[in-house]
């Protein structure tokens, strides 16, 4: 077999130092000594300026999963149409899909029901609290797109917590202590990867983000980069993955490669973490080729299954309209339809909202979804009703599935 060319990027150089254990009464002597030592943190390689002369079979791929990528949007607007009342919707559920595959990558799990009720805040699981925390990083990435600065990146790592949590967590600030990844949370010495320095980080955010702002370079392997030098850089003390690809979003949408969706690529890339986490390390030693066919493959994997996902959630939409043939079309219930494919369960509060009608238009759009069968309440409580299509939920869970089961 021929090897294939790599992509050289200017390996990691690091920085030596040295932890002292703290006796904080919880460790044994023998542990405090074994923590005690020297560590090797990571000193991220300028690539601001880097030329990335591309090998012709690795452009080839680049072009090709863009084009994958492009085709799932026009699929999705020409079906629709740019205007449809239900294109915001399938946006907003691909986004879901893709923060809910991110916090797989970092072990949670979470069935869709579940996810819906967070967004209701009706949910007592914390796995789908996390979920929801993703999607707000998303969000907050996609209406940053067009001024990725780094006021930006810190609005991104600080949506999912809100205001209230900034001071206790951290959130949108750049860290001011030491983080490694490794089998010890109270020292680096051995740590599979130590992080930059804290005193490195601002220089090598700068240098990030002059590279984010280049034009020069294909969009999927602009954002693989990006990304990959974020992540090794791990500017946070944590939220540093769900930041990271929110990064990628903001990217491929800021460059107009992406226009209408929100491809599901944090799907592609759960389907071999092993080999998104190995890329990541040969990115670090100066072969940036794998973590770009690790983006170019996700964002194939992304726009095939995310069509298929579109195709599917648009079916039962059309088995929905059916089951309202008898209501007149000027009633409510048709209105709230396309909407249960971001929501699939809903409460009174959200219709409310969702529609700008008073409370009792609300309760009778519901009513009118309920009677076709379309909608149906589990609760059995007269107060705190909650309601949810079956149908638009197995479509969701089944997805999710599928990506378990080739993860």
């Amino acid at each position: 077999m021929v090897a294939l060319p790599p992509l050289a990027v200017p390996p990691l150089g690091h920085r030596e130092g040295r932890w002292a254990v703290r006796d904080s009464g919880l460790l044994s002597r023998r542990a405090r000594a074994a923590g005690t030592g020297t560590y090797r943190a990571a000193l991220p390689a300028p690539i601001a300026s880097l030329p990335l002369p591309l090998p012709a079979d690795l452009a080839a791929d680049v072009a090709d999963a863009e084009a994958a990528l492009v085709g799932l949007d026009r699929e999705t607007a020409a079906a629709l149409g740019e205007d449809a009342p239900v294109l915001g919707p399938m946006g907003a559920i691909l986004l879901r899909t893709d923060s809910a595959s991110s916090s797989q990558i970092e072990d949670l799990t979470v069935g869709a029901r579940q996810l819906a009720l967070a967004e209701l805040r009706e949910s007592s699981s914390a796995n789908a609290a996390l979920v929801v925390a993703n999607v707000r990083a998303m969000e907050a990435a996609l209406a940053l797109a067009d001024r990725l600065d780094l006021a930006a990146v810190l609005d991104m790592h600080r949506a999912p917590l809100g205001d209230d949590a900034v001071r206790g967590r951290g959130a949108g600030r750049l860290r001011e202590q030491l983080v490694w990844v490794g089998r010890s949370a109270s020292s680096p010495v051995g740590a599979g990867f130590v992080a930059p320095e804290a005193e490195d980080v601002p220089a090598a955010m700068e240098d990030l983000l002059d590279f984010v702002a280049r034009t020069d370079l294909p969009p999927l392997l602009h954002a693989a980069l990006a990304h990959a030098q974020f992540e090794t850089i791990h500017p946070f003390t944590d939220g540093n993955g769900r930041t990271g690809r929110a990064l990628v979003h903001a990217m491929l949408r800021g460059t107009g490669l992406l226009r209408t969706v929100t491809a599901p690529v944090s799907a592609g890339l759960l389907r071999d973490v092993g080999g998104y986490t190995a890329a990541l390390t040969a990115f670090r030693d100066g072969d940036a080729r794998p973590v770009v066919e690790a983006f170019t493959g996700a964002a194939r994997y992304a726009a095939t299954t995310g069509g298929v996902l579109v195709r599917d959630l648009r079916a039962e939409l059309a088995r929905s309209r059916e089951a309202l043939r008898g209501l007149r079309r000027q009633a409510t219930g048709h209105r709230l339809l396309p909407l249960l494919v971001g929501q699939p369960v809903i409460d009174a509060a959200y219709v409310r909202g969702a529609l700008g009608v008073a409370d009792p238009t609300a309760h009778r759009a519901i009513t009118q979804l309920v009677e076709a069968g379309v909608l149906v309440e589990r609760t059995g409580a007269r107060r705190n009703r909650v309601w949810h299509h079956p149908g638009i939920l197995a479509v969701l869970d089944d997805y999710a599935d599928a990506l378990r089961r080739e993860g």
